[in-house]
């Protein structure tokens, strides 16, 4: 008879649970697919207009050399600063475990293409995208500028424009362009990893 009274009794709470965990798959699902929805959207927007800097965001070098990807962010800041859109440009990256640091790799990648010196400043630190955002709102308070436009990979704008906003700075994104032959998985990696970062990023986790 007490097998019989604890089974009535585990019932009601075995069914609680079970649409407890019912509403929490369905939010995450919703979470995520929010998520993703933002990731999609600010991948294929460009924002770009008149501002006072423009800063790339590093990404691997090789040697002291720019790294393929890095590269590409590179030449879209140098194709922006070329027709006008801002007379400065910032680059941003620490190092990669050897005696070079992006942000130094990139200033010196982009006086090879003819940018003078003066319009380049190498912010030799951040290892990840929130400490790169610190360095640059550093360097926007103290050269007191309004507005940058922010150049990295399309997957990382709505990250990285999030990232920015919480940091009080004023910004425009402008995806570089991303091969339309980019395999399916490298493109699934990118994206769920920009899920889960920017997750944890808002859990205070990250």
């Amino acid at each position: 008879m007490r097998a019989g009274n604890d089974g009535k009794r585990r019932g009601p709470k075995l069914r609680i649970a079970l649409a407890l965990l019912a509403v929490l798959a369905a939010s995450a699902a919703g979470w995520f697919c929010w998520v993703y929805a933002q990731i999609e959207i600010y991948a294929h927007i460009d924002q770009v207009a008149p501002a006072d800097a423009i800063a790339v965001l590093g990404a691997a070098e090789w040697d002291g050399r720019p790294s393929p990807v890095f590269r590409a962010r590179l030449n879209h800041a140098l194709a922006l600063y070329r027709q006008g859109v801002a007379p400065l440009i910032i680059t941003v990256g620490g190092s990669g475990g050897d005696q070079y640091n992006e942000g130094d790799v990139g200033r010196k990648y982009l006086v090879s293409m003819g940018v003078p010196r003066q319009d380049i400043i190498a912010a030799a630190h951040g290892h990840d995208t929130e400490e790169s955002v610190r360095r640059i709102a550093a360097i926007v308070r103290a050269r007191r500028l309004r507005r940058l436009v922010m150049v990295s990979d399309p997957t990382h704008m709505f990250r990285l424009h999030a990232i920015c906003v919480a940091d009080g700075l004023h910004v425009l994104t402008s995806p570089r362009t991303v091969p339309a032959d980019v395999e399916k998985s490298v493109e699934f990696r990118r994206i769920t990893h920009e899920m889960l970062s920017y997750t944890l990023w808002r859990m205070h986790l990250h």
